[in-house]
């Protein structure tokens, strides 16, 4: 489905207005939260113009909140990635749901986004989402992906369970509407002077974003339960004349994981580096020398130490 087609009958946001408003200075906490694989860390990438947040079509990619901050003449944006909205099986699980708590509590304003490929969220989110003061945002993203009769169905439906302040429709894998997004998102943005320095483009440091790159590696090249079982550390970062010297530590729950990971004659070890290595020096501009190793720490999603050496809270 072309997306003008359905532009027809939905209304579409325009594009950001900030008339003579240039002596306001504005700045504001957006979070976006929805179920996994609903495009939040899409969204978040186009908005910012680069890759921040790692994507991949397997579910609970994000793990950490990330903050994204993104300027624009008189308005600081400071946006949160969470984690997809499920229900947890474990501690790890349990700590990427504070991290969405947290963030829809310290929001000035809250991005519904939905999954129209499936478009579902638990009864519980919604009374969650419908208790908070601030201005919520319903974004229907994927349209792309969608019709004209199941947009209308799906915003029908949101409209009526979530107490929304907007509506919008959007694509942000394509980038459709985006901007519209921005535009509305100004316009609720509290008069508040920067959080953030103007060149500050996040609250991570290059080795958690190094870190997050092998594991988005992982992710793409390994199936089953090694996705959702490995942990990625970087536990040296040191600047060279001529490079940076990076060794990370993936850590797994079984030495079956180990030898599986590693590969055969360490290929697929090799592999894993290669990609990330490449990642890496166009995200640091600059070579990169990259070593791993593979080491094994049994039930450590279950485990509140190691949850919390790794950066989780868990309560």
């Amino acid at each position: 489905m072309e997306i003008k087609k359905i532009t027809d009958k939905v209304s579409v946001s325009p594009q950001i207005s900030l008339g003579d408003m240039a002596d306001i200075k504005k700045a504001g906490f957006i979070s976006i939260i929805g179920k996994p694989n609903a495009g939040k860390s899409t969204l978040l990438n186009a908005i910012l113009g680069q890759k921040l947040a790692i994507t991949n079509s397997k579910a609970q990619t994000t793990r950490h909140r990330i903050i994204g901050i993104h300027n624009q003449d008189d308005c600081q944006m400071v946006f949160s990635d969470t984690p997809g909205i499920i229900n947890p099986a474990y501690k790890l699980q349990e700590a990427m749901m504070v991290a969405v708590k947290e963030s829809i509590n310290d929001a000035d304003v809250l991005v519904v986004l939905i999954d129209m490929t499936s478009p579902k969220l638990h009864d519980d989110v919604i009374e969650q989402i419908n208790k908070t003061d601030c201005p919520k945002i319903l974004a229907l993203n994927k349209i792309d992906e969608s019709d004209q009769d199941m947009v209308k169905e799906v915003m029908d439906e949101f409209q009526a369970k979530i107490k929304s302040d907007e509506t919008i429709i959007l694509s942000a894998l394509r980038g459709f509407n985006v901007q519209g997004l921005l535009g509305m998102l100004y316009d609720y943005c509290p008069v508040h002077p920067p959080y953030y320095p103007e060149d500050q483009l996040t609250d991570r440091n290059e080795r958690f974003f190094c870190a997050e790159m092998i594991r988005e590696k992982l992710l793409t090249h390994y199936q089953q339960e090694i996705p959702y079982s490995i942990e990625v550390v970087v536990d040296e970062f040191k600047q060279k004349k001529t490079l940076i010297k990076i060794s990370a530590i993936i850590y797994c729950e079984r030495d079956s994981q180990k030898v599986i990971i590693i590969g055969k004659r360490g290929l697929g070890l090799k592999r894993i580096g290669t990609e990330a290595r490449r990642d890496m020096e166009k995200f640091l501009d600059q070579k990169v020398f990259l070593e791993l190793f593979v080491k094994v720490r049994e039930k450590w999603r279950d485990n509140d130490t190691q949850l919390r050496r790794f950066g989780y809270k868990n309560n």
